[in-house]
């Protein structure tokens, strides 16, 4: 058990009178009068101290101490002191190895929470604080999706320090901190025929990216790595299992999302299609790096290419090849609407249609969870209001109408 030691007064025995009396010590009147002491959790000695007439404040952080203890709660008040800045560089090497992934997670942070909370203390980033961030990312003009992803790392930061027992709280998770929403916005499949128009509109070089992302749900980085020797033509699948992407401007191989290889059905007109292409475009090896600029060289047959013969690089893509396509077709392209990923939506929209099932989709798609994929497509499910009716009229049939028929 602790206790609070007065620095400035002390307690003395008269040796012949035996009475205690309290006097002045060396200290008196020099620093902190109150200094308590205790022991943490394994045994280490710690104090802290407190100013002349807050021996109220010594005893109170003495019981909070204490108390904390025994329910496991207790945080060493030194260790909040480390700064925003050099506690994230630890926390980086708790998140996602992915080179990309990395790469990403570090602009972000460096870019928009450093500037802000890097010289503070981690205990001393409160309330009010994370307040004034988020307004400054308003002033700002962030969107609302990339306001709630930037307040998603911070409160992820600061959620490891409280489970290192760095700080006790997070002040992201506050009632009174409200987390940036984007408007809940669904998603609206293209109709067929804007599919048909932009895949008409495509070179010809790169018609497989509207084939691979409406027929098989791929995402833009699995249609620019897939390969024509990922065809299982005995079972009538697309394997799935790489992607390109951009690690520190450098393509490299990687792959799928959350490293999910998949194998998704193969409609016989999807591997018409793509047979048509390699009479015209015949596979082209290319080597990149696998996952990182200095990994492992890895060679590929893609299937889709530059007219050089290199692999497709996102941004030239979307800016040479896919936007100007809507304008050949006679569209307008709505940047949040129009993007490659349409095609995967329109995928789901098109597999739901047909019966296919929630988790079946998701497998498909590549979701982490069938979850995620309902809440995202579950306003495109077929409505199963009718049958709801039927059955219900299978147990109290309807009264006939004056025309004959049985109501619905």
């Amino acid at each position: 058990m602790g206790h609070v030691q007065d620095r400035w007064w002390k307690e003395v025995k008269d040796p012949e009178t035996k009475e205690v009396k309290r006097v002045k010590t060396e200290l008196h009147g020099k620093g902190l009068r109150y200094k308590v002491r205790y022991f943490d959790p394994n045994g280490n000695e710690k104090s802290r101290s407190f100013p002349d007439r807050q021996k109220k404040r010594a005893d109170d952080f003495l019981l909070e101490v204490e108390s904390d203890k025994r329910e496991g709660k207790y945080v060493d008040p030194k260790a909040g002191e480390i700064k925003f800045a050099a506690y994230v560089e630890t926390w980086f090497g708790g998140q996602s190895q992915d080179a990309a992934t990395q790469e990403n997670l570090r602009y972000q942070v460096n870019k928009r929470l450093v500037p802000y909370f890097g010289k503070s203390s981690l205990k001393s980033i409160d309330i009010p604080m994370v307040r004034g961030w988020i307004t400054g990312m308003s002033e700002a003009g962030l969107s609302l999706t990339y306001q709630q992803l930037l307040f998603d790392r911070l409160s992820s930061i600061l959620n490891a320090a409280v489970e290192e027992k760095i700080i006790h709280a997070n002040a992201c998770k506050a009632r009174s901190v409200q987390r940036p929403s984007p408007p809940e916005r669904r998603i609206k499949p293209w109709p067929e025929k804007r599919l048909h128009s932009i895949r008409l509109a495509l070179p010809a070089r790169y018609k497989p990216a509207a084939v691979l992302g409406a027929g098989a749900g791929m995402r833009q980085g699995e249609v620019f790595g897939f390969s024509p020797d990922d065809i299982d033509r005995d079972a009538a699948e697309l394997h799935i299992v790489r992607q390109v992407r951009i690690v520190k401007n450098t393509l490299v191989w990687a792959p799928p999302k959350s490293k999910k290889e998949r194998s998704v059905p193969a409609g016989d007109g999807v591997l018409d299609e793509l047979d048509d292409y390699m009479e015209e475009y015949p596979p082209v090896a290319v080597t990149l790096p696998w996952e990182k600029p200095d990994g492992k060289l890895v060679t590929v047959r893609l299937l889709m290419t530059t007219p050089d013969g290199s692999a497709c690089r996102r941004q030239k893509f979307n800016m040479g090849v896919w936007r100007p396509a809507f304008a050949r077709a006679g569209l307008e392209y709505v940047p949040q609407d129009d993007g490659m990923h349409a095609l995967r939506h329109l995928y789901a929209s098109a597999q739901l249609e047909g019966g296919v099932s929630v988790k079946a989709l998701s497998v498909n798609l590549g979701h982490h969870d069938p979850g995620f994929t309902l809440r995202v497509y579950t306003h495109l499910m077929p409505s199963s209001g009718d049958k709801s009716r039927k059955a219900a009229n299978a147990l109290f049939k309807p009264k006939k109408r004056a025309d004959g028929l049985e109501t619905a």
